[in-house]
């Protein structure tokens, strides 16, 4: 088959490569002036040829805009190559599979996979956010895709794919988070994507070289062996204060980065060359740190703004060290994974001590770990009479009453929504179906901000900070580092988990900590 991703294949593989790569966003319509400006720009940056490839996101802020694909096919056209962001919040298992082939078909092979934005207002009010796979289980799938003969799935009788199907699969990780358990679980989570077969990844936006640093140290120790890219995020006013307001889910304004912003803001270009030096100075400080390339983005810039952000980052990175004082913006509580090495403004390889509390054994936690103990592992003292009991049960009229009994216990206790696939012990016993928005079973997503949940900011914790908390005590905090939970089986909905569970038809009976369980023949 020809490789139709050569050009950014090879320069993510390349070690003297410094790989760039632009991000587009498109809005509603696809006649707009604003569409017409992206392709005029995409065209430009193609003909400059210093970008490796365009990135073009999908609904981004969970607004509906033109589709990705259609902008990519153009862009290919101009002789660019193009990465699609894969988003998992508006299309459902099937959709995602029929797309994938569709974009294979017209050479749209360069992903970059995300969970998304929650969906936003649209046509008569609020759409349903789907969020049937998460991130890993998007990677998983695209990994069976890549495999000879298996580009569809083969437990279902579709016939088979007769080549691989080469996608390069990107992912994104956030260490510009506040908290120990939010940044930690961002971490133990960009494990379990280079195991489902992440070729390469971007940062989030920010603007604390540290935090850069950090994320480079941490991939480098664990042996987490794909090409970073780091984000170079330029902001105009207006998203400045969308950021600083926390309405931009996952994107940080620091107190002292949005007073500088504003102070600038006073001059006769709104500040606006300011900020372009300051992102050719992240430009040259990401390069001087020994990341594989950077992702540029922002609005309304133009090919002028794009050149000399580029052109002056290479007259600066001789002197980068010189430039970290100018780009380390954090909260002053902030957590980071390392100790501060002063001299440098980065960080030392001393991992910052982690307070762990002293375990409760009388917690809820641990009071439904013992239940599922007891009843749940096949050691158990009960196990064999809980399993006789529910399946006897199931095969008479006291099914209905069995399911019921244990709805009504598990809604008290756990908040149930009745899956029939229950997932509780795998996730410190919180129930993602009604604590997380995006009902996320290999989370987090890189939305949540302070430990509040993007979606209910200030009334609703983050489910996974929660889980981290629950887990720490017990030393049980690494548990997210590996594993892999199925996509949830509709059709064990308002079913008896127990039964389920006891038959070996819910995700107990596929999750093992090999990827690729729920294709196997």
């Amino acid at each position: 088959m020809e490789d139709h991703n050569s050009k950014l294949r090879h320069s993510l593989k390349d070690p003297d490569k410094f790989t760039l790569t632009f991000e587009l966003v498109p809005g509603r319509g696809g006649r707009t002036q604003e569409i017409n400006r992206i392709v005029n720009l995409a065209k430009d940056i193609a003909a400059d040829g210093r970008f490796q490839a365009l990135s073009i996101t999908e609904n981004a802020g969970g607004q509906p805009a033109l589709s990705p694909e259609t902008l990519g096919t153009e862009i290919l056209a101009m002789g660019s190559e193009v990465i699609i962001h894969l988003s998992c919040k508006d299309k459902n298992r099937n959709q995602m599979e029929s797309l994938l082939f569709g974009w294979d078909r017209h050479n749209l092979q360069n992903l970059l996979v995300i969970a998304g934005d929650y969906p936003k207002e649209g046509y008569c009010g609020y759409p349903k956010p789907v969020f049937d796979l998460d991130t890993i289980h998007a990677l998983d799938m695209l990994s069976s895709m890549n495999k000879k003969g298996k580009g569809v799935l083969q437990n279902v009788d579709r016939g088979d794919q007769e080549t691989s199907i080469p996608f390069l699969k990107g992912v994104v990780v956030s260490p510009f988070k506040m908290l120990e358990s939010e940044l930690v679980m961002q971490y133990y989570k960009l494990h379990r994507k280079v195991a489902a077969g992440a070729d390469f990844v971007i940062t989030q936006l920010g603007y604390d070289v540290r935090k850069f640093h950090e994320l480079l140290q941490y991939m480098k120790q664990n042996r987490l062996n794909i090409p970073i890219l780091g984000n170079v995020f330029i902001p105009n006013l207006k998203v400045v204060e969308l950021m600083y307001e926390g309405k931009l889910p996952g994107c940080l304004i620091p107190d002292s980065l949005y007073e500088q912003i504003q102070w600038e803001g006073r001059t006769a270009d709104k500040g606006k060359k300011a900020r372009l030096v300051r992102a050719a100075k992240l430009l040259a400080v990401l390069k001087g740190l020994g990341y594989d390339g950077a992702h540029i983005g922002g609005p309304a810039l133009n090919f002028e703004d794009i050149d000399f952000v580029l052109s002056q980052a290479v007259q600066m990175v001789s002197d980068w060290q010189s430039l970290i004082p100018d780009l380390s913006f954090s909260p002053p509580d902030a957590f980071y994974y390392y100790e501060k090495e002063h001299e440098t403004w980065l960080n030392t390889s001393r991992e910052t001590t982690r307070k762990r509390k002293k375990p409760s054994w009388f917690s809820a936690y641990s009071f439904s770990h013992w239940v599922h103990e007891v009843a749940f592992e096949p050691e158990g003292q009960l196990y064999d009479f809980c399993k006789k009991t529910c399946l006897s049960l199931d095969e008479t009229r006291m099914q209905g009453p069995l399911s019921t009994f244990e709805y009504i216990n598990k809604v008290a206790l756990f908040g149930c929504l009745n899956c029939g696939d229950c997932t509780l012990e795998k996730l410190a016993f919180l129930c993602p179906q009604s604590r997380c928005a995006k009902y996320l079973l290999n989370g987090p997503c890189g939305g949540s901000h302070n430990g509040w949940c993007e979606v209910y900011p200030g009334k609703k914790r983050c489910m996974y900070v929660l889980a981290y908390d629950r887990l720490k005590p017990y030393g049980l905090e690494e548990k997210f580092k590996s594993g892999f939970i199925p996509p949830r089986n509709w059709s064990l909905n308002n079913t008896s988990s127990w039964v389920n569970f006891y038959r070996g038809m819910d995700n107990f009976s596929l999750s093992d900590d090999q990827f690729s369980s729920c294709t196997k023949t």
